[in-house]
């Protein structure tokens, strides 16, 4: 049975600032009970104590921090154990260390302690001496929001929202404090938020020990099972899980960290149906698949004691243990051929950016019918543990006549210690034997289990020492099994901190100026070569192997092994490319270098992977203007245009829609198109993948830019699949579409069909997705919708809720949501029955809070939205009493032209007021104006 998993869009930074979340509570309450004393628990404070005991060092400024609130406990210490700087009175304790209040920055009243910066903190760690992990443990337990404490609310809070890539002065100006230490809370922010991640990443390798313990349980297929009496005593069935993650977990990241391994669904037949929780620190009922994940039961110590207090029935007829605990495997770690179809989509790590292709291991079927290759295995893994020199060379060669492709052989090498000796004989001395190693190796490794084995066993570190052997087979079987074994994160990893990344770039420069004409001597190096980037390829998919490679110096060498003529040459280069190309110091470089031109060439190539890869880097390096402008000058455009005729290759589907879309952000690509382009683009509309639909959907939204084309689109019949796809939960799709129909709607006919497909209540339902690309693409698309279609202003208020819609989302943070917003909100208003509406829902004051905005894109459209907003009513005086006419007079300091003629449009409805007029005049409005006057006449435009 084949297993993928599903890789899921993992956010970056995922714990925040909470401390405490990866905590394992005696209770579900957030504000009471103790923390339980399990090993995740001990790790948890060791770390924290750790950082805390280090801080004043590492952090001298930051720890002179006093705190929003004091960490308050009850200590174990006494008034004896504070030393010289503290003043000891009976047995009250005050540090000399005060504010700038002369408040001291430690008090002790037995038996509470008053913490208030992160010196005293850890001086007080320091006194506590072999007590340090008890006095964090109560400090934690009586203080279950520390940051909020330490920083205040408002930057808590703040913190919760950034990644860890967040710049300083940015999080300030989020914050908006004025306090003079903003920028010393922000660092402390940072820091706080970087030990969260260390802390998740320590907890997250110690699970995986704990999950490896389940997987070297024999497979559930080598037990013959009791027969059970008619009436079935259990059955079991696991959560659709279709997923596992590199440690062996198969819950949710943010749920690893308290040391959560597996869920269990296990029906017994005596009582309800039993929701379990298989981790760390034992076994557990929780809330159920549809409320939680929260304990609501004891822990117990292993899931047949759990079944026996809670299945009477159980408890009378099932005594052997190892029986349930294959039971149990059989339910979790193989799965059904549903959950092996699932789709999988992107996973983004949260610290490296880099996705995760370890596979879950995969059990026998079972040892009864084992081939004749196992016990051939056998007996030569034998001969392997006891020959000599040249006896080992001839064995070595006997292996390699078997199928070691066939998984079972795989295996039989591992298992029956054939592995460690292959790998041993990689640091002999002699040569045959070390090339006879690599040529079985370079074939298991393509086995995931036998690669993760030979990292535990440290072989990476022996084949990238074998990188730098004079011997030319050498070095190129050890790369090509680099390659199969740096399929995840760790290989990777070990690789680069080996230099390897180094090594494995020297091995490109094989030292041949035309690959098209290569000598029988020159062969091996272009062999080298060739196993060099195929482990580059395997190395890149990682964002720091990325960079390593660069700093090497491999691109312009890869750029000189895209001009061979071969395709298994051409491959892993192109391959090496299209995953760097994410990087745009890539892109720059590649279209630079001039392998624009190369890739165009090799979209011609009879080899649909080579295509693939070619058209994929194209789709990646496109992002950049330049790099668009070299394809049209190459003839590339209408070369991507004939793979769409390859629509039983997915992936080369996908790869040339992709291509196509970046490439259609050029208008003038766009131009270059035959009309059959935008034909054959609608007809993918249906029945594909939602990659390529994603990329279908982002091209004709960009085609749609020229206006000849958007009638075409709706004659070619492309408006209803477009509407149809609204109703998807892709976000990347719905953002796509919604442009594509926006673009789309300033054709009156195109208008109609959307309309009779209610397209228009399906865009405005996407305002109530949380995705703020998905709420400003819908608002954005609204606007011509709104404009365009027929009794629009009745279209509007028949969408129950409509309104309200539009206007809560003038409360969203996102500058882009807002924006949108406003525009939609300038059409809208256009309306005198809608305005009313809006008027009557709090409009006025929604808009003015927004006019202390610096972005000029936003400025634009809230200026739009106020001058019309300003023709019901008392509605100028209301803008004018909410405050609002001295900052729209700032607008006009704007150097955006398209920003000061809708600001001075919006002045014009607000100066029919007298008192308007008068705040227009003390805030300098005819200067301003003159200025802005005076540079419109001198712009060149």
């Amino acid at each position: 049975m084949e297993y993928r998993p599903l890789k899921l869009n993992i956010p970056g930074g995922a714990m925040g600032l909470s401390l405490t979340k990866a905590a394992q509570w005696t209770t579900a309450s957030s504000g009471t009970g103790k923390l339980e004393f399990t090993p995740m628990n001990e790790s948890l404070l060791k770390e924290i104590l750790c950082f805390v005991e280090q801080f004043s060092s590492q952090h001298p400024q930051e720890a002179e921090h006093v705190f929003e609130e004091p960490l308050q406990w009850r200590t174990t210490l006494v008034a004896s154990d504070f030393k010289t700087e503290y003043d000891i009175s009976d047995s009250a304790v005050q540090s000399h260390e005060k504010d700038s209040e002369g408040l001291p920055l430690l008090q002790f009243s037995p038996p509470a302690v008053y913490v208030r910066s992160f010196s005293q903190l850890s001086k007080l760690v320091h006194l506590a001496d072999d007590k340090k992990l008890e006095e964090v443990r109560t400090c934690l337990e009586e203080n279950r929001d520390p940051v909020v404490k330490i920083l205040g609310r408002s930057f808590a809070t703040a913190l919760e929202r950034e990644d860890t890539q967040t710049d300083i002065l940015s999080l300030v100006d989020k914050v908006k404090d004025p306090a003079k230490d903003s920028e010393t809370k922000v660092k402390l922010c940072l820091l706080l938020h970087n030990m969260d991640k260390q802390i998740l990443s320590k907890l997250l390798e110690e699970i995986s020990e704990w999950v490896l313990f389940l997987y070297q349980l024999p497979s559930p297929h080598s037990i013959r099972f009791p027969i059970y009496p008619p009436r079935l005593l259990l059955s079991g069935r696991s959560h659709q899980i279709y997923f596992e993650f590199s440690n062996g977990c198969r819950t949710p990241l943010w749920r690893q960290p308290h040391g959560e391994i597996c869920y269990l669904v296990i029906e017994p037949c005596d009582t309800e149906t039993l929701y379990i929780t298989y981790s760390t620190a034992g076994v557990f009922l929780n809330e159920g698949e549809e409320s939680g994940y929260e304990r609501t039961s004891d822990v117990y110590t292993d899931l047949v004691t759990l079944l026996k207090s809670r299945s009477p029935h159980f408890a009378e007829n099932i005594n052997d243990v190892y029986i349930v605990i294959c039971w149990v495997l059989s339910a979790l770690f193989l799965f059904s051929k549903t959950s092996a179809g699932a789709v999988p989509v992107e996973l983004e790590s949260s610290t490296d950016s880099e996705e995760e292709e370890e596979q879950p291991a995969r059990h026998p079927e079972g040892n009864t019918d084992l081939p004749p290759e196992y016990w051939q295995i056998q007996k030569l893994v034998k001969y392997l543990k006891a020959s000599d020199q040249k006896a080992t060379v001839l064995t070595l060669y006997a292996m390699m006549d078997l199928n070691l492709m066939q998984e079972t052989c795989q295996l039989a090498i591992r298992d029956l210690g054939g592995l460690e000796i292959l790998l041993n004989l990689l640091d002999t001395k002699e040569v045959r034997c070390k090339i006879g190693s690599l040529k079985i190796l370079r074939k298991i490794s393509h086995n995931m289990q036998i690669s993760r084995t030979i990292v535990d066993m440290r072989g990476l570190q022996r084949m990238v020492t074998t990188l730098d052997s004079p011997n030319k087979d050498l070095k190129a079987l050890s790369a090509e099994t680099i390659a199969n074994v740096a399929r995840f994160h760790r290989a990777r990893k070990i690789v680069r901190n080996l230099d390897g990344i180094k090594k494995l770039v020297k091995l490109l420069d094989c030292g041949t100026p035309n690959l098209a004409q290569v000598s029988a001597n020159q062969e091996k190096d272009v062999e080298v070569a060739r196993c060099g980037v195929l482990a580059l390829w395997s190395c890149s998919k990682s964002c720091k192997n990325k960079e390593a490679i660069r700093k090497a110096g491999g691109i312009p060498l890869l750029g000189r092994l895209l001009k061979s003529p071969h395709a298994n040459m051409l491959i892993p280069v192109v391959g090496t490319l299209q995953e760097c190309s994410s990087e745009e110091s890539y892109r720059v470089t590649i279209q630079t270098e001039g392998m624009i031109k190369d890739l165009v060439k090799n979209l011609r190539s009879d080899n649909d992977e080579l295509q693939m890869h070619c058209a994929s880097a194209i789709f990646k390096c496109a992002e950049e203007k330049e790099t668009r402008d070299l394809v049209r000058k190459y003839k590339g455009l209408q070369q991507l245009v004939s793979l769409l005729g390859k629509a039983d290759n997915k992936q080369l589907l996908a790869a040339a829609t992709g291509a196509i879309w970046k490439c259609s952000i050029s208008t003038d690509n766009v131009a270059e198109y035959k009309h059959n382009a935008l034909q054959t683009l609608v007809g993918l509309l249906t029945d594909q993948p939602e990659e390529v639909l994603v990329n279908v959907a982002g091209a004709l939204g960009e085609f749609a830019q020229i206006p000849a084309n958007k009638p075409t689109i709706g004659k070619c019949g492309g408006i209803k699949p477009l509407v149809n796809l609204l109703i998807g939960t892709n976000q990347a799709l719905l953002v796509n579409v919604t442009k594509a129909l926006g673009a789309c709607a300033t054709d009156k006919d195109n208008m109609t069909i959307i309309q009779q497909l209610d397209g228009v209540r399906l865009v405005w339902s996407l305002l109530k997705k949380p995705s703020p690309d998905v709420q400003s693409s819908a608002a954005w698309a609204l606007c011509p919708c709104i404009e365009n279609a027929k009794d629009a202003g009745e279209m509007v208020r028949s969408l129950v809720g409509g309104l309200e819609l539009i206007l809560n989302l003038l409360k969203s943070t996102n500058n882009e949501v807002l924006a949108s917003i406003c525009a939609a909100i300038a059409k809208i208003a256009r309306d005198e029955e809608n305005l009313a509406v809006l008027t009557d829902h709090g409009v006025i004051p929604l808009l003015t809070k927004l006019t202390d905005t610096t972005d000029d894109r936003l400025r634009h459209h809230l200026a739009e939205a106020i001058y019309y907003c300003c023709m019901w009513g008392n509605n100028r005086e209301s803008f004018g009493e909410a405050q609002a006419v001295a900052p729209l007079v700032r607008f006009l300091k704007s150097k955006d032209t398209a920003v000061h003629l809708s600001t001075a449009k919006a002045l014009y409805q607000l100066s029919w007021v007298p008192n308007n007029v008068i705040t227009m005049y003390e805030r300098g409005v005819v200067k301003v104006s003159c200025s802005v006057v005076v540079a419109a006449f001198l712009s060149p435009h």
